[in-house]
């Protein structure tokens, strides 16, 4: 704005600008022509891959309707799909009865924005609609969508779990990658209903029953230090010192299977 109102108070003062030549304009296009048509540099070409993001959740208990947070998540997709003028999202949101377990796959730009919003609606845990968020998977530069359209599901499951066997003793590792197998399957599974509505009828759940994440899973693998909340991994990402890798490493944590 500065540049433009020297160059106006120049004009005003005499010191008009020639008009460019022919042979100018001609350079000019030709330049335009060719920056039009460059290769997008590195950063441009990451915005422009797909990727996938996984994330687990405590619903707030104060939400009296859970089918709240499916329109709250609807309408912030279209909104950011209006502004980066882009495809759209894609994905699953299971509704449990006390949390959530939601798939999206989008550009980089869009996911970390879904990020971004749920590490600012933290502090407001008052009128926060889910709480404690923890990244479960973000998997860069995957080579298609699996999931056709976004939809949810508020699942017919008891409101009361058993408790996480700790006997166990599998790496943190392990038990996300089997989670995200079995959401794998599950989005193979919803290729067989390309027409669905968003809000899944029961029937197309109901026959893929193990391929619902336990509960007690869910809620183990939000007390994990290992896995990273929202706040965490943008505070990596947006730092000079580290270095987010397409592997989802992030470099300069101590947790190597943190995203």
């Amino acid at each position: 704005m500065g540049a433009r109102g020297g160059m106006a108070g120049r004009e005003k003062a005499g010191q008009m600008k020639p008009k460019a030549s022919p042979q100018e304009k001609g350079r000019t296009n030709l330049l335009q022509h060719m920056l039009s048509r460059r290769a997008p540099t590195a950063k441009e070409d990451t915005k422009l891959l797909l990727h996938r993001l996984v994330f687990l959740a405590k619903i707030s208990p104060e939400l009296a309707d859970k089918q709240d947070l499916a329109g709250y998540w609807h309408r912030l997709f279209l909104s950011l799909q209006r502004y980066y003028q882009g495809e759209g999202v894609t994905g699953l949101l299971l509704l449990y009865p006390t949390y959530v377990v939601h798939t999206l796959e989008a550009s980089s730009e869009v996911l970390y924005s879904i990020l971004r919003d749920l590490r600012d609606m933290q502090p407001q845990q008052h009128r926060a609609l889910v709480l404690e968020p923890k990244i479960l998977v973000l998997s860069h530069n995957i080579p298609s969508r699996l999931f056709q359209h976004w939809s949810y599901k508020v699942l017919a499951v008891p409101s009361r779990h058993l408790g996480y066997d700790t006997s166990r003793e599998e790496p943190v590792e392990t038990i996300t990658g089997e989670c995200l197998a079995m959401l794998l399957k599950l989005g193979m599974h919803l290729l067989k209903y390309p027409k669905s509505p968003p809000n899944l009828p029961d029937a197309v759940l109901e026959e893929v029953p193990n391929l619902i994440i336990p509960q007690d899973t869910i809620c183990h693998l939000l007390e994990c230090r290992e896995l990273l909340s929202p706040a965490q991994f943008l505070q990596a990402y947006d730092s000079p010192l580290n270095v987010v890798m397409d592997s989802g490493h992030v470099f300069g944590s101590d947790n190597p299977y943190a995203v």
